[in-house]
């Protein structure tokens, strides 16, 4: 199993800590072989995620999408896709596959966007908003 380690950075003071902690671990790690280093933005956040399903629920028992109803996670694939202006290429043996996002790798600012995406369409849809989400009715 790998192990994930992370440090968040927010200031001059944080940068000198992590590159010591960093320091530290590649140092320890090397002699197994060969250390990857990454950096990245946090990525979304539990509460957001917890968001996004009771949103994606309502829709999809809400809203007709050219004659058809879609599933929770079709509709997750539509947002993201529309987030990101993603590519659709042909399918192997016949429709359209969608290139893509994954939104369990999204940033939390973009995921933002999603969440505010998804509810400015359900405003213009019509969509009424289960109590589950606790945010908006």
């Amino acid at each position: 199993m790998k192990r994930e380690l992370q440090r968040e950075v927010r200031d001059e003071h944080d940068i000198r800590n992590a590159l010591a902690w960093a320091d530290a671990l590649i140092r320890r790690g090397l002699h197994a072989g060969p250390v990857r280093l990454s950096l990245g933005r946090p990525r979304r956040s539990l509460d957001q995620n917890s968001l996004l399903w009771p949103l994606l629920t309502d829709i999809s028992r809400q809203v007709d999408w050219y004659g058809q109803r879609l599933t929770e996670e079709e509709w997750k694939d539509v947002f993201s896709a529309a987030l990101k202006k993603q590519k659709v290429v042909p399918g192997l043996d016949g429709g359209f596959v969608v290139c893509g996002q994954r939104t369990s790798k999204m940033p939390k600012a973009l995921f933002s966007e999603m969440i505010e995406l998804i509810y400015a369409f359900g405003a213009e849809h019509g969509v009424k908003w289960s109590k589950q989400d606790g945010s908006r009715q």
